[in-house]
């Protein structure tokens, strides 16, 4: 990187600041600041839609030097708001790179910084807590401190914030079954990611993508074999329509299956309230105990709110959809992971188990989904 690179900096709502260089596009931006702790697949981690409206801090020192390709990518474009790291690869050195993670920043207009000491901001967002930031790159950098800090203040907060009219796609698209169909699964783009719709056709099912704005009536008369509510951004408490459409199909007897968001607005459909953490579960070394083996999964994770539900115990869901237990938890902090419904064919986890970048110890999940679905089918049919 040439040393006439302009400056950089990286402002926190708390008036922390931390001066660097300019990386990817210059200007300036603002969202959540997070911490991802991931050693590798920081492609997957910036085209992943859940990350939008976030400033992403990543651990690992260097950052780049496997450099972009079309085959990585977990959607259409770089969701993230921001990004900040510590070195940044000055050059590229892996056989599978098509470009440079620099160039793909500028190009699609993400503002970055460089140089900064990311250990010291990591640890100071687990003392005090995700908060808002902003990155002043180029011409922006010079301005005062207290414009800059003032700027920081004005922007939005992430709870209370509906993200997913800006990342779900704009109209249906169907991925087929690969090998023998057994069914058909409605997927709703809260913020999906292309391994996911993948690992769904590769079991079997045809799968019809939905745009958000979809209603439990259009998703009724589809007669979908089972519905699947995505990863994606935002505050859950800021998606009552969905949660009402996923009410009304779960009332009409359509297995469900939810990841990350997907969770946490099952939690909600169920009756239980969500919260936000003080910094989140964000990166692909997250310890998980499944109960029902005994297990620790090492998983992929990223959200900053949560089920708020006893890890213990069978509850009966205040909603009136019978008992529920929490199937998975944190081991790191006891975060409710994952939701079992027993008096209906529903489930959910809190992480990711269709990470690219692994690790895969949670990929059993769709097997387990689709089974789901086939003693569904069997039992419907029985019952006719």
């Amino acid at each position: 990187m040439s040393l006439t690179t302009p400056n950089a900096v990286l402002v926190l709502e708390d008036g922390s600041r931390y001066e660097g260089r300019a990386y990817g596009a210059e200007g300036t931006t603002f969202g959540e600041i997070v911490f991802a702790t991931g050693m590798s697949g920081y492609q997957e981690t910036l085209t992943d839609p859940s990350y939008a409206g976030q400033i992403v801090l990543m651990t690992a020192p260097h950052i780049g030097n496997t450099g972009m390709n079309d085959k990585d990518m977990e959607s259409r474009r770089i969701w993230v708001a921001g990004y900040a790291v510590r070195d940044a690869s000055r050059i590229v050195s892996n056989f599978r790179a098509e470009r440079s993670l620099d160039n793909d920043l500028d190009h699609e207009g993400i503002v970055g910084i460089q140089g900064i000491d990311t250990r010291a901001v990591t640890r100071h967002i687990r003392s005090k807590g995700s908060m808002r930031a902003g990155i002043f790159s180029g011409a922006a950098a010079a301005e005062p401190a207290e414009v800059q800090l003032s700027q920081v203040l004005e922007a939005d907060q992430m709870a209370g914030k509906n993200l997913s009219a800006q990342v779900s796609t704009q109209e249906e698209y169907v991925v087929p079954a690969v090998g023998e169909k057994i069914g058909s699964v409605a997927i709703l783009d809260l913020g999906v990611k292309t391994s996911t719709v993948n690992y769904i056709a590769e079991r079997g099912f045809d799968a019809h993508v939905l745009p958000q704005t979809v209603t439990a009536e259009q998703i009724l008369a589809m007669k979908p074999s089972a519905l699947f509510f995505s990863n994606g951004p935002g505050d859950p408490a800021a998606s009552d329509k969905h949660v009402e459409l996923l009410s009304t199909v779960l009332k009409a007897g359509i297995p469900f299956f939810g990841i990350c968001f997907g969770n946490q607005l099952l939690g909600r459909a169920l009756g239980f309230s969500t919260y936000k953490l003080p910094f989140g579960h964000r990166g692909i070394n997250q310890p998980v105990l499944d109960k029902a083996t005994g297990r620790v999964e090492i998983t992929s994770q990223n959200h900053g709110f949560a089920v708020d539900a006893p890890i213990d115990g069978v509850l009966e869901s205040p909603a009136g959809f019978g008992r529920v237990e929490v199937s998975h938890y944190s081991l790191n902090d006891q975060v409710v992971e994952g939701l079992r419904c027993l008096d209906i064919n529903a489930f959910s986890v809190q992480y990711h188990p269709e990470a690219a970048s692994g690790p895969h110890d949670s990929n059993y999940l769709f097997d387990r989904f689709r089974d789901m679905v086939l003693a569904s089918a069997t039992t419907s049919g029985a019952s006719n």
